[in-house]
């Protein structure tokens, strides 16, 4: 639904331990933290909202849509869930931002009140999952699959680390499993900057994003977008079929629909699939 507002919540706490985390003071403060020294900054710095309350301030706002985001939302599923059936019962829209890292049993609760979700994958290293995320890659890959066989709106996000994940190998060893997956799906390339227990490494070069960018095009996939660097060209929608301008991006500004109408392209009528209502 490009263009429109989205209400972003968020908690504490990760089943993850990335080492270059850049959400890490809300992802990681619970493991850094005493259980006393928790609750004082709990009472501190949180406020607290029921579910329909989330609810009713999305509206009260204009967001059609609600967005789990900011820490990962499976350690708040619970809550989550409670108001994502709200939602749903209000019209309301409703997207995770997540790691990709959930049980079966959470995707079966979740999958008749979501609408799309961001997964992260991080790399197509079993050894960098394990050696700098305390996780595993063969739940999120398939994840990635379970969701989109689910009729559920799908995007990937790689953040680019140089040194550890950003070998033309690794990076078309991703895009290949995305396409086979769906070309439809779009990828979202993204600059790393020191973080959190990775400072030891350099922003991520242009000219690698723009590799990366390249090798997903070569891929298959259909919509490349690089994120965390200015890059209107690489961060905007082009219809698949006639290359039109569909939809302008320019930094963290709202998109512009310039060529698209509802789900078509104005200029040659290809359906460009999406949620676009």
């Amino acid at each position: 639904m490009p263009g429109t507002r989205a209400l972003s919540i968020g908690s504490l706490g990760c089943n993850f331990a990335c080492r270059f985390c850049q959400n890490w003071s809300r992802s990681q403060t619970p493991k850094r933290l005493e259980k006393k020294q928790l609750d004082q900054l709990v009472s501190r710095t949180t406020k607290n909202y029921l579910p329909q309350n989330i609810v009713d301030l999305a509206q009260e706002l204009n967001c059609p849509t609600i967005a789990y985001t900011y820490n990962e939302p499976t350690v708040f599923v619970e809550y989550a869930l409670e108001t994502m059936i709200l939602a749903k019962k209000a019209g309301l829209k409703n997207v995770w931002v997540s790691n990709g890292f959930m049980s079966k049993e959470v995707f079966l609760a979740i999958r008749k009140y979501l609408d799309a979700i961001n997964i992260d994958l991080k790399s197509f290293s079993p050894d960098f999952y394990q050696r700098l995320c305390s996780g595993r890659l063969e739940p999120v890959l398939e994840n990635i699959k379970r969701f989109w066989r689910g009729g559920i709106w799908v995007e990937v996000t790689t953040l680019v680390i140089p040194e550890e994940n950003d070998s033309p190998e690794e990076l078309k060893k991703i895009a290949d499993f995305l396409v086979e997956i769906s070309p439809d799906i779009p990828w979202h390339i993204t600059a790393f900057h020191p973080d959190y227990r990775m400072l030891d490494k350099p922003p991520t070069a242009k000219g690698k994003l723009v590799q990366a960018w390249q090798i997903g095009k070569k891929a298959g996939l259909r919509n490349v977008y690089l994120g965390n660097i200015l890059n209107e060209e690489r961060a905007s929608t082009f219809c698949p079929q006639c290359g039109k301008l569909l939809i302008r991006r320019d930094g963290y500004q709202l998109a512009e629909s310039v060529g698209i109408k509802k789900d078509r392209c104005l200029n040659c009528n290809k359906r460009v699939p999406g949620v676009w209502s």
